[in-house]
């Protein structure tokens, strides 16, 4: 038996004890493999640090999986199932909120297409959010297209996701993280300074914000090494 397929059956057994019953869409006729079958697949190839479906499906090859899905297939399924599959992800991410009180933010920004082509691009506009202008500090450079925001734990478990327009300030993700988190810290980068969000948190959430400083503020505050190293989960 290979690795994929030990590492396979043992994340199923947990997602089904810990998920069954959540439940998909009903289909007409029933596929091979289940759809949280497949949604096993995907935490397995993470696991296993497949960075593609090409990687993905050459471990599986000669396998029983083999015969229970093809790659155009689960590549729509995969599509198709993102709602079942976020009540998945939230569900294990509340099954383990207990285990720490430690919180790592941190946005990063995905650039769909070079600046020259921004004005004439017609990529990724849906009725919800479309693509905008924004500003990465790290290499300093604008760039077009949205940002993501995530919120992990120390564990490195995700807790929350959301994509946003590139111009979106990274302080505008506390109105979700206040209503998610309660009595635990929480770490920022230099991005999330704003001392009337870090009150807001703190009366609203009892949720003790950490930013390192700007070097231009009257009282220097650096993260601990410790907490520096946690940082580093989430990046």
């Amino acid at each position: 038996m290979s690795n994929l397929i030990q590492n396979y059956e043992l994340i199923l057994k947990e997602l089904t004890k810990i998920c069954s019953h959540i439940t998909s869409f009903k289909q007409i006729r029933q596929p091979k493999l289940s759809d949280l079958e497949l949604v096993a697949l995907n935490p397995t190839a993470e696991y296993m640090s497949y960075n593609s479906e090409l990687q993905l499906f050459r471990a599986i090859k000669g396998t029983y999986l083999d015969a229970k899905i093809e790659r155009s297939v689960y590549n729509k399924r995969r599509r198709k199932l993102f709602d079942y599959t976020e009540k998945i992800r939230r569900r294990l991410s509340e099954k383990f909120a207990h285990l720490s009180n430690l919180f790592i933010i941190d946005s990063t920004p995905i650039e769909i297409c070079k600046m020259s082509h921004a004005k004439r691009s017609s990529i990724c506009p849906t009725e919800k959010i479309k693509p905008e202008f924004g500003y990465c500090a790290a290499p300093k450079t604008r760039y077009f297209g949205f940002k993501l925001h995530a919120l992990c734990d120390e564990n490195a478990v995700m807790h929350s996701l959301d994509l946003t327009p590139a111009n979106v300030h990274d302080v505008n993700y506390w109105k979700d993280v206040k209503y998610a988190l309660s009595s635990c810290e929480l770490l920022g980068d230099k991005g999330y300074i704003s001392a009337d969000y870090q009150a807001d948190l703190f009366h609203q959430s009892q949720i003790k914000l950490s930013v390192p400083t700007r070097k231009n503020q009257l009282i220097p505050v650096e993260l601990s090494k410790r907490k520096r190293r946690k940082r580093k989960r989430i990046e």
